[in-house]
């Protein structure tokens, strides 16, 4: 009876190592993920944040050089894409730190949270700017009246579908990337409890 007492036991003990094995392993899984998916956020954050740099140059030859609108309007356009460049650098620095899931987990949902939080309410301050930009854009054109604009008001409609379509699904795609690392973290808390 002891003997197989003690193999119950033994047998018991083995199976409690490789049950905390596979814990460490599903939790190693879950961290990769959760680093996966926000670096695949920051990427997406410096090409938005490198996009913003270069239409600043590049709207001057365009709007300027090219259409003769107003040097008002490129400096507008210019500040505009500071502030988004800005905005879009702010909050990558919540998913900058190398090290930022492998920290206290309950630090790294926070600051996944906020930068959620900013993400989305950034969407309520970006749009009406786009919409003002959008605004004077017309107006410029309007402006430029003696030649034909037709061709100018044709780019700027295709241009604001696909910029909304485009921007849209950025963001939800984002979205839902911050909400799966923030189910994760929770999921690891569970193993870790």
């Amino acid at each position: 009876m002891d003997t197989t007492f003690e193999e119950m036991r033994q047998q018991m003990a083995i199976l409690k190592e490789k049950l905390e094995k596979q814990e460490i392993v599903n939790e190693s899984i879950i961290r990769h993920s959760m680093k996966k998916k926000a670096s695949s956020i920051l990427n997406r954050y410096y090409i938005i944040a490198a996009l913003c740099l270069f239409i600043i140059p590049y709207g001057y030859w365009v709007f300027v050089e090219l259409q003769h609108f107003s040097m008002a309007f490129w400096i507008g356009t210019s500040i505009l894409m500071l502030i988004c460049c800005g905005a879009t650098i702010y909050n990558g620095r919540h998913l900058h730190t190398t090290r930022m899931f492998d920290k206290d987990l309950m630090e790294t949902r926070q600051a996944v949270a906020r930068a959620k939080k900013f993400d989305r309410d950034w969407l309520f301050v970006g749009l009406p700017m786009t919409i003002v930009w959008l605004g004077w854009y017309v107006y410029e054109v309007h402006l430029q009246i003696d030649g034909d604009t037709t061709g100018l008001f044709i780019g700027a409609v295709i241009g604001t579908v696909l910029g909304t379509a485009i921007g849209l699904s950025m963001h939800m795609k984002t979205q839902r990337q911050y909400q799966e690392i923030i189910e994760q973290i929770e999921d690891l808390k569970k193993i870790e409890d």
